[in-house]
């Protein structure tokens, strides 16, 4: 018969496994690490290229597949290539000083996994080093897979990092993500910019993003120290979140010219200029308990009051499990429901990494001068973890409304 001591040691054992497999973590379904012997062919059943002049954002490069002739493209020194080190290399190779956008002054490499491999939520990172100079604008990003339906920027766009000089607001020790979406794309995106702490883009750095129902948080580096949180909430009014579909990956190392974001390059332009991947990869969140509501007590508003009231929920999951959004509706005619947590990243989501409880406030206000509001109603809470398949909300709590 097993001793105090041995039972102990057994039950810490079997708490440490039941809360181990309710906590957030990853599984990797799907890689690319770029292994193979110098000049090994990137392997088309991943990647496709886009090839040509593309015509957009006033850049000038001639986009080239390892096997183009035409535009300046040179098989012999191949704009994107296996380095034998277990690397990719895309590089930019001046072909002119020229700097009219869409002049084909330069070629380069444009990688994407359209037709390949689409993926819907998730974790997305890329581990690189970057190079800087006038006219130089790396990029790790996704498009939706509905490009050709619904074209762009209705498919959504997804920027895990952007990097251009510091003319263009970022410089070599930043770099952007940003959404773009219908009603906030190009100039109108959602941007926010992290600052590196030590080093820059010319080191090796990871880029990428969580992703999950109606939520994405940007990181580098480490995925548990995200920097940006973004989600439906956040979009304009009347806009429409456009990241609960398949996205596909795209790499890309454009240079600009007149009146491009990075600018034209120049003289001091490192020609090559050389991008440098090590690795990309994507995974699945574990699933993750759905997070308890508590009992909200009953919201009372006057019709008419444009300033609302409010009403706390108790939220509560497994320490670990990762960031929940939130959000509201309400039946009541002619008002609206907010949520508020309080979150320093985004008051619409809390986290549970580190903590097992968090407060949700739901306010709603009414029309002013709507008499007919009167009645009872109810304000839906629904919340959504990194692991939910967006269908539906992975817990919902039910909130009474009184309008008087």
């Amino acid at each position: 018969m097993p001793n105090r001591a041995a039972l102990l040691i057994i039950c810490g054992l079997w708490l440490v496994f039941a809360n181990g497999v309710q906590a957030q973590s990853w599984n990797q379904v799907w890689s690319e690490e770029f292994n193979g012997p110098l000049g090994q062919p990137i392997d088309r059943a991943k990647w496709r290229f886009d090839t040509g002049i593309l015509n957009v954002n006033n850049e000038v490069e001639y986009y080239c597949a390892p096997d183009t002739s035409a535009g300046g493209c040179n098989s012999a020194q191949p704009n994107a290539y296996i380095d034998g080190q277990g690397h990719l290399v895309i590089q930019a190779i001046k072909l002119n000083p020229g700097t009219a956008p869409n002049s084909g002054s330069w070629t380069s490499g444009r990688m994407t996994t359209d037709g390949t491999e689409q993926f819907q939520y998730g974790r997305t990172e890329a581990r690189m080093m970057l190079p800087v100079g006038p006219g130089i604008w790396p990029a790790f990003w996704a498009l939706g897979t509905n490009l050709s339906s619904v074209g762009w920027p209705t498919c959504g766009e997804i920027d895990y990092m952007e990097n251009v000089p510091a003319s263009g607001g970022l410089g070599p020790t930043k770099i952007s993500a940003t959404l773009h979406g219908s009603g906030y794309s190009g100039d109108k995106g959602l941007p926010k910019k992290y600052t590196f702490p030590n080093g820059d883009v010319t080191g090796w750095h990871t880029y990428g993003a969580i992703w999950s129902p109606n939520m994405i948080q940007f990181y580098v580096d480490d995925p548990a120290r995200v920097f940006y949180v973004i989600t439906a909430s956040d979009v304009p009014a009347g806009q429409s979140w456009a990241f609960n579909h398949p996205f596909f990956l795209l790499m890309n190392l454009a240079v600009g010219g007149d009146g491009s974001w990075p600018g034209p390059a120049d003289a001091p332009t490192p020609t090559p200029a050389v991008m440098t991947v090590d690795y990309v990869r994507i995974y699945k969140a574990t699933a993750v308990p759905a997070p308890s509501l508590g009992k909200p007590a009953t919201l009372t508003v006057k019709a008419g009051e444009t300033s609302g009231n409010t009403t706390t929920v108790d939220v509560g999951n497994k320490v670990g499990t990762g960031r929940l959004f939130l959000s509201c509706t309400t039946t009541a005619p002619k008002a609206t429901c907010q949520v508020s947590t309080g979150d320093a990243l985004n008051p619409h989501t809390l986290d549970f990494s580190s903590s097992d409880k968090g407060i949700a406030k739901i306010t709603v206000s009414t029309t002013p001068g709507d008499e007919k509001a009167s009645g009872t109603y109810s304000v839906t809470v629904n919340a959504y973890t990194v692991s939910g398949a967006g269908t539906t909300p992975d817990a919902t709590v039910n909130v009474p409304l009184i309008v008087n």
